[in-house]
Parts: C-alpha cells; sequence; structure tokens
C-alpha cells in the first residue's frame, strides 16, 4: 500500500489551498488520531476474524462509466436483503467501521448531505457506496485522490484497468489484496453475498474474475454523449465540495476522454475472455423505462435466485421513487460533441447508440 503522507499532499497543494478548504484541513488533522486509533482497536478486536472470514457467496461487481446508472442499478439490487453492499460509513472508515459503524449511525447522521450534490440522489450512512472510496482511504492507489488533489488530474488514472507496465506485479497483487481484506471485512458485517459498485472496476474485470471465484459482473451502458456531459459536471461538482486546491476545470475534458480511454482498453481487452454466464450487458435507457423486465432479466442470466423474492420492494420502488423520475438533460456545444463521437465511435457502435 501507499499511504498518502502529510508531506506529500502538502507539496502537491503548492500553496494554493483556499480559505474555504481550511475546515476540511483541520477536520482531517483532528480525525487522524482517532482514525488511526480506532483501527488499532479493530485490529486487536477482529483481526484474527477478518484474516479467517471467506466471503459469504461469489461477489457481484456492477460496472460501467460514471453516470451510466450503475448508482441506480445499486440500489435496486440492494433492495434483495438476500444479498449485503459496503455501506458509505464502511467505505469513509473502512479501517474502523466495525467498531465505530454503530456510533456514527445513531448519532451522527447530520454529518452527511441528505442528497448527493451530483445527482442529488439520497445519501446517508447506510446507503450502499463504491468500494473504491474505501481502498483510497485505506492507502490503495486510486484515481479518486484527484478530488482532494486536482491540481493533478492524471494521479493514479493507470489503475483504471490494472494492466499498466507502470504497474508492478507485487503492486497489484497488494490493491487485490487490499481488496479483498475490505470484502472480508464487510462479510464480517453483514454476513451475506456482496453486491460491489464502482465504476472504477469497469477496466478491471479480468483480474476481478480471477481474484474472486465465481465472481459476476453486471455492464451498464449509457449514451456516451449524455456520460460525458453528466461526467464533466460529476467531477465539477465534486471539486467545488471536497477539492483542498484551487481548481482548474479546463483540463477535465481531456481527462474524462482519457479516464474513458484507459477504463474501455481494459474492458475491450477481458470481455472476451470471461464466461458468457458470469456477465451481461445491459443498457441505462431499459433500466430506467422498464426497471421490472431489466432487472428479470439479470437475474435470469447470472442466477442470482429467486426474482420473485425482489419484486415486491421494487414495485413499491417504482410506484414511490422512481414515478415522475426524469434523468438530467444535458446539451453538448458543437466541440464537445465531436470530440464524444470521434473518441467514443466504437463504443458507440456496440452498444447501438448511432444517431442520424
Amino acid at each position: 500500500m501507499r499511504p498518502v503522507t502529510w508531506w506529500k499532499l502538502l507539496s502537491q497543494l503548492r500553496f494554493k489551498v483556499t480559505f474555504s478548504s481550511l475546515p476540511l484541513l483541520v477536520g482531517v488533522s483532528v480525525a487522524t488520531p482517532f482514525n488511526t486509533a480506532m483501527a488499532w482497536m479493530q485490529a486487536l478486536l477482529f483481526g484474527k476474524r477478518i484474516r479467517e472470514t471467506q466471503l459469504a457467496g461469489a461477489p457481484v461487481f456492477i460496472v460501467g462509466h460514471w453516470r451510466s446508472g450503475t448508482t441506480m442499478l445499486h440500489e435496486l439490487l440492494s433492495l434483495d436483503e438476500r444479498f449485503g453492499s459496503p455501506t458509505t460509513y464502511q467505505c469513509f472508515a473502512p479501517s474502523h467501521f466495525l467498531v465505530s459503524q454503530w456510533f456514527f449511525r445513531r448519532f451522527a447522521t447530520w454529518l452527511l448531505p441528505g442528497r448527493r450534490p451530483m445527482d442529488n440522489m439520497a445519501a446517508g450512512w447506510d446507503r450502499p457506496q463504491e468500494d473504491e472510496f474505501a481502498l483510497m482511504n485505506l492507502g490503495l492507489p486510486s484515481p479518486y485522490r484527484r478530488i482532494a488533489m486536482p491540481i493533478d488530474p492524471r494521479v493514479d488514472i493507470e489503475y483504471l484497468d490494472l494492466c499498466s507496465d507502470s504497474i508492478s506485479d507485487d503492486d497489484r497483487e497488494s490493491w487485490l489484496a487490499g481488496l479483498r481484506k475490505f470484502l472480508q471485512t464487510v462479510t464480517v458485517s453483514c454476513g451475506r453475498p456482496l453486491i460491489i459498485k464502482s465504476p472504477t472496476h469497469t477496466g478491471r474485470v479480468g483480474f476481478l474474475a480471477d481474484a474472486f471465484s465465481g465472481s459476476k459482473f453486471i455492464h451498464i451502458t449509457r449514451d456516451p454523449r449524455t456520460l460525458y456531459a453528466s461526467t464533466l459536471r460529476l467531477w465539477k461538482s465534486l471539486d467545488e465540495v471536497q477539492s483542498v486546491t484551487h481548481t482548474n476545470h479546463e483540463s477535465l475534458p481531456n481527462y474524462v476522454i482519457s479516464c474513458f480511454d484507459q477504463m474501455y482498453k481494459g474492458f475491450d481487452r477481458d470481455f472476451a475472455n470471461i464466461d458468457r454466464q458470469r456477465i451481461i450487458e445491459i443498457r441505462y435507457e431499459d433500466l430506467v423505462s422498464d426497471p421490472a423486465n431489466t432487472l428479470r432479466r439479470v437475474y435470469e442470466e447470472l442466477a442470482l435466485g429467486d426474482f420473485s423474492h425482489i419484486q415486491e420492494p421494487l414495485l413499491h420502488w417504482v410506484e414511490t421513487v422512481h414515478r415522475g423520475y426524469q434523468s438530467n438533460r444535458h446539451e453538448l456545444e458543437s466541440e464537445d460533441r465531436e470530440r464524444v463521437e470521434t473518441n467514443m465511435a466504437s463504443y458507440i457502435q456496440r452498444y447501438g447508440y448511432e444517431r442520424d
């Protein structure tokens, strides 16, 4: 692992810390000794149990580019109580949640906003969350480190597919071992097979298929013109809320394209080698227009169990949360449209997103 040291952080800030970011830096300073002490306590009380824990079943990985509907799909599959998922608190406190989550669930709900800033979806400590945040917080290399320091937006971008020549075999195994240990720890907490969701796993599916025997994958796609515009909005909103530096968005268009290229270079390479009984591809547009039949197909093709078990909570979701749902509309300038249609042409053709 490569934990980010204070010296490295300060050197990368280059004295561009904003006044509004000072409370965040103070908060991190205060939280550090608490997190360290709690991590020692978890290691002392649960270390042996974590090491000996086997996953309760083969994990199911939800993959797809940012803003392709991975969060909605994760939320829907989490309606099935036969499965568990890493929660927001577990991903934000991965080194000690077994000993601290009870307190934050009960007394610290006020620390989180009620809605996510990028898409207004519900937030909360117990909501299913991306495990990539946990890996980053454990000190593993992650492209999400750019959220805190967008002055270096390409940080760890090679970890979007794990196959880069700049990643040694030892570093790759260390990264996979860190993921495995985190999933073991989550299993100690919930005791159920896990639904894992991270867009960053899209280009890693081959390594994950080898590392987790019997694991299954759901790849969700969306019109890349919308993906591009929505991903720009995602990074900008996260930069405004989470960044500890001045933010320059001039490089974001190229960054979005670079991430897409890195991610789908890995996915396209690995897809052909994964047993078709272990992976399914769905479209965001189908999930939104007909969630019941789209999920039914997922359950049947991946053999996830009796679909009737989830029908009632799914119907309730459709009639309440999903009623009147409207996706955000994004208009692209002609330059951005040309950029997308040129750089994402194979994706557009493969998944049927051509336009007249």
